[in-house]
């Protein structure tokens, strides 16, 4: 095979995987195709091909990373070169430097101590009432004054702009609301336009405090990191609450971990097997003025957050979707992509069909083995074939 040859079979348009190896064998061998042997050494420039377009045009692993700018926004984070470009760009990025630094993140910050604060208390005493005056419509009385309240001056500290859309589709008690994942801020966002039951693992330290406070006022839904694990314990708590029309609709993000904003990644099945309405949100924002895609790999909590309120500002809008329920005959897996692709679409988001679970994993073996049996295939079927002539 010539050179030629290798460079118009890596060139050429993608085919099925049995016209592109066929048309391998063509170019490398004068025999004809019949009488060729099971295994040839030209079919691994097929996958070496897919290797290539695959790292070349990956669409997995980037949407893991912080979205790239068309403009600098004034944030070292955003570019480490560019204020060094000229002397304005310098004096106004010193500028703002001490604008975000020295007046907002200590305002900000105060803000969120504030509001994180008079959650723990209110919640608290809350939890003290009487039973009866506490346990029904939980989205219109004290609870939910409280809730909005606090979550509202922690808006504030991250000096978010939120534009909500198609309020009449705003998810309701007994139903599940889910949301695209972009930042842990996303709880904040949605809970300060209304209230929701928190579905989470039990944490220890300053977020076990506030879990422990809330729940007090409120029906969330708490598990210890051994029940995490057992879909069935996790599925029939969410099934519970959901039968109970007086509770707040819960609040699930399906992808199971934060993706940059840019594409919607492979909804979990699990909170679309229990059969209650589905009521979709996407959650759209503008990096210009900052970046609220959460990479955990690379900061913790705190340096995130810190980061978050040293930017000029948390732009996002909100789209509250119509509730969606499952068809007949429809699956929890398809019903979840059907979901997905309606949350994208709004979005204006990638719909992916990849699994987010790769953001710390490696591809299953799954993945592999259908490509191996693709081939397997093709090489028995020829076979089989050669056999019947």
């Amino acid at each position: 095979m010539s050179p030629w040859d290798i460079a118009a079979i890596i060139a050429k348009e993608p085919t099925s995987l049995e016209e592109e190896i066929n048309e391998i064998r063509r170019r490398g061998s004068n025999r004809d195709l019949d009488s060729a042997s099971e295994f040839e050494m030209s079919d691994i420039f097929y996958f070496c091909r897919r290797g290539v377009e695959s790292i070349m045009d990956d669409e997995v692993t980037k949407r893991f990373s912080a979205e790239e700018l068309e403009s600098w926004n004034l944030l070292t984070r955003s570019n480490y070169n560019f204020q060094h470009i000229s002397l304005r760009l310098t004096v106004l990025w010193g500028l703002g430097v001490v604008i975000r630094y020295g007046f907002l993140l200590p305002l900000r910050v105060t803000l969120a101590f504030t509001g994180v604060g008079l959650l723990v208390v209110l919640t608290s005493i809350i939890g003290f009432l009487p039973n009866g005056s506490r346990n029904s419509n939980y989205g219109s009385n004290d609870i939910g004054v409280v809730h909005l309240m606090c979550y509202r001056i922690c808006v504030r500290a991250l000096t978010a702009i939120i534009t909500y859309h198609d309020s009449e589709n705003k998810p309701k008690n007994g139903g599940i609301c889910v949301a695209n994942h972009t930042s842990p801020i996303d709880v904040i966002i949605l809970a300060s336009d209304g209230c929701y039951a928190m579905v989470g693992q039990i944490h220890g330290g300053l977020m076990g405090v506030i879990q422990k406070s809330m729940v007090k006022a409120c029906p969330h839904i708490w598990f210890e990191r051994s029940e995490v694990k057992d879909r069935h314990l996790v599925a029939k708590r969410l099934s519970d609450h959901v039968e109970d029309t007086t509770k707040l609709p819960i609040l699930i993000f399906p992808e199971g971990t934060c993706i940059n904003n840019t594409s919607v990644m492979m909804f979990k099945k699990g909170s679309f097997e229990i059969g209650s309405t589905v009521y979709p949100v996407a959650i759209k924002y503008d990096p210009r003025f900052g970046d609220a895609f959460w990479n955990s790999s690379q900061f913790g909590m705190v340096n995130y957050l810190l980061r978050m309120m040293s930017s000029w500002a948390i732009v996002c809008s909100v789209w509250y979707l119509p509730p969606m329920t499952r068809e007949e005959g429809e699956d929890a897996v398809q019903f979840a992509s059907r979901v997905k692709a309606a949350i994208a679409r709004q979005g204006g988001l990638v719909d992916l069909l990849w699994d987010g679970g790769l953001k710390r994993g490696k591809v299953k073996d799954t993945f592999k083995e259908e490509q191996q049996k693709l081939y397997s295939k093709m090489l028995v079927g020829t076979q089989e074939d050669r056999s019947r002539s």
